[in-house]
């Protein structure tokens, strides 16, 4: 496949949080970079000229352009951090230094410290974040302190040491920020009881705190303390917007690799994450052309044999969307919830984004064979013997029954064709009966169609449900063309599709390429069917209100509706008025119309 130009990998860019990687024409990492919008932010390196030479240069470098989709700017910042520590590219400055975000640590002792690092030691304790904002960091722990007195000092407060007496408390015994452990004054009992809640706030469980803060500012403000009752406040907000969890880092997954698939007719997309030490290190999607009808199952196996040997990766873990066979030596983990579950569900976004742009990529560069493929996956999803290259959808308006009319539009390649829509007013039919209507509409339709010799669609949408597919196939048995010619009836609430002698409609997917054509034609005929109805009811309106005034024409009594808005201001304006507006002559007979009335 031939590499797409830098406008069109830029077109087809999402407008998500991600993060950027450009390549140059060797393969070479260049620069990795965060976005709350993909494409607005790629899009910036290329429409303007920048101020350093540094970054005119980068650009006339990049040829291919990377991105891994995430679900917050957060995760982004994150992501951004791992791939710049593990790629170290050439243009990137900041954050190739060994420095990482901070964490919180509970550490794994006797009264255990809690404490904010850039540095996870493996000693069994217990590490939440990373986080990308210190504030929240600083925040979290000044809440902590406030709500709970822990020690901060490093002693060894085994129980000998604390019976021999050897430690003495400190100030912040005295000012009231800790009980003193270690002198005995509170047990360990209690103190890993406060420690327990608080690793309850650490996971983002914190509604006992907040109710207790919110008591606490209340308090403060009814004793007219407002400063501090509006510190709490803030502190509240903090917590409520607080995100315990990334999916881009996680201490507790080490070094597994992630693998997911998301196919169509043609193609399979497989997405790879490499995760090593709880961070994603790695992304890539690779697209494999479907040679015969391979399930998932053998093209995710044959891809992650090939991915494995590509990137050496020798993790005897994986993580896949269903079993597959892998042979002995590797653990297959299909997660159904939790962490891993979480991470799957990126890898599976990532694909799917991937494919969205390889398929907007195709329909820009080689819109036939985007439209052969639609109408492959039309003519597979509604079981129809044709691919239906030529469609046709009907649908009625009336309002309260008056000036029934009907609309059919057609499309052709999946495209509207504009050209050939028409519209009906209802002949045979009177008074609000859709269904008459419906078989009044479609005879007529096909009856021309075959008397001129014209072509007839492959496919027939009627809007609505079995009551206007049965209509509509009266006219359809009349004609004889009853299995020349498949009709489906779309049911407006659910998007259920009606087949003939099918009791039990057919549910597409919601996201699926064939039912977006069809409520595009659903909806067009709708549009088209709206705007004539309301061309006849004022053509109607206006005609019964001009029909009395000999000499006058509907055109010249619409250019005075226009002019003077209403027919009861035309009736109270003068004839000099009126003159001004269509000549004397009209005017004149108009005015000696309505002083005659």
């Amino acid at each position: 496949m031939t590499q797409p130009s830098i406008a069109l990998q830029i077109q087809t860019l999402p407008d998500n949080p991600g993060v950027y990687q450009y390549y140059d024409k060797e393969g070479k990492i260049l620069y990795v970079g965060k976005a709350k919008n993909l494409k607005k932010r790629v899009s910036s390196y290329f429409n303007k000229i920048h101020d350093t030479a540094k970054t005119n240069v980068l650009v006339k470098k990049i040829v291919t352009i990377k991105h891994i989709v995430v679900p917050t700017e957060s995760d982004a910042l994150l992501l951004e951090n791992n791939l710049i520590k593990t790629l170290q590219p050439r243009y990137n400055v900041l954050l190739r230094d060994d420095k990482s975000y901070p964490w919180l640590c509970i550490k794994k002792e006797p009264f255990s410290r809690i404490f904010s690092t850039r540095r996870m030691i493996k000693d069994g304790s217990e590490y939440f974040g990373p986080y990308t904002s210190f504030k929240t960091v600083n925040t979290i722990l000044e809440l902590i302190k406030e709500l709970y007195p822990l020690r901060t000092c490093n002693f060894d407060l085994s129980q000998n040491n604390i019976n021999s007496g050897k430690f003495k408390v400190c100030l912040e015994y005295h000012i009231g920020n800790c009980k003193g452990p270690c002198e005995g004054h509170e047990s360990l009992e209690h103190y890993q009881k406060q420690v327990d809640a608080i690793r309850e706030i650490l996971k983002g469980n914190f509604k006992e705190s907040l109710k207790d803060f919110k008591r606490m500012m209340v308090d403060l403000a009814s004793e007219m303390k407002f400063e501090e009752a509006q510190k709490i406040k803030e502190k509240i907000e903090v917590l409520e917007n607080y995100q315990s969890r990334s999916t881009i880092v996680n201490p507790k997954i080490t070094n597994i690799d992630v693998f997911s698939i998301v196919s169509d007719e043609s193609a399979a997309f497989v997405n790879f994450l490499q995760i090593s030490h709880g961070s994603i290190i790695r992304s890539h999607t690779m697209e494999i052309k479907k040679k015969l009808a391979e399930t998932d199952e053998e093209l995710l196996e044959l891809a992650i044999v090939e991915l494995r040997e590509r990137f050496h990766l020798l993790s005897r873990e994986v993580i896949v969307p269903f079993a597959i066979d892998l042979g002995e030596n590797i653990k297959i983990t299909v997660p159904q919830l939790g962490d891993k579950k979480q991470i799957l569900d990126l890898s599976i976004r990532n694909a799917k984004f991937y494919r969205i742009e390889q398929l907007k990529q195709l329909q820009i560069v080689d819109p036939d064979r985007h439209t052969n493929r639609i109408m492959a996956q039309m003519q597979k999803d509604l079981r129809l013997p044709v691919e239906p290259r030529h469609i046709e959808c009907f649908d009625n308006s009336n309002i309260q029954g008056t000036n029934p009319v009907s609309a059919c539009v057609v499309f052709k390649d999946g495209k509207p064709s504009k050209k050939d829509y028409r519209h009906f007013n209802i002949k045979t039919v009177e008074g609000p009966d859709d269904f008459a209507s419906m078989t009044e509409v479609v005879y007529r339709r096909y009856k021309r169609l075959l008397d001129e010799k014209e072509p007839l669609p492959q496919l027939i949408i009627i809007d609505g449900g079995k009551g206007q597919l049965s209509a509509a196939l009266k006219s359809i048995d009349e004609l004889g063309l009853r299995g020349k010619i498949t009709i489906i009836g779309i049911a407006k609430r659910l998007e259920e599709l009606f087949f003939p002698g099918d009791s039990i409609p057919l549910y597409l997917d919601k996201k699926s390429e064939t039912l977006k054509v069809i409520q595009q034609l659903r909806n067009e005929a709708h549009r088209f069917g709206i705007t004539h109805h309301r061309d006849k009811r004022s053509k109607a309106a206006l005609n019964s209100s001009i029909e009395s005034i000999p000499g006058i024409g509907e055109k010249t009594m619409t250019t005075l509706i226009q002019h003077f808005k209403s027919l009861k201001r035309l009736q109270l304006a003068s004839e000099k008025e009126i003159s001004e507006v269509i000549g004397v002559s009209k005017a004149k007979k108009i005015s000696d119309f309505y002083k005659t009335k």
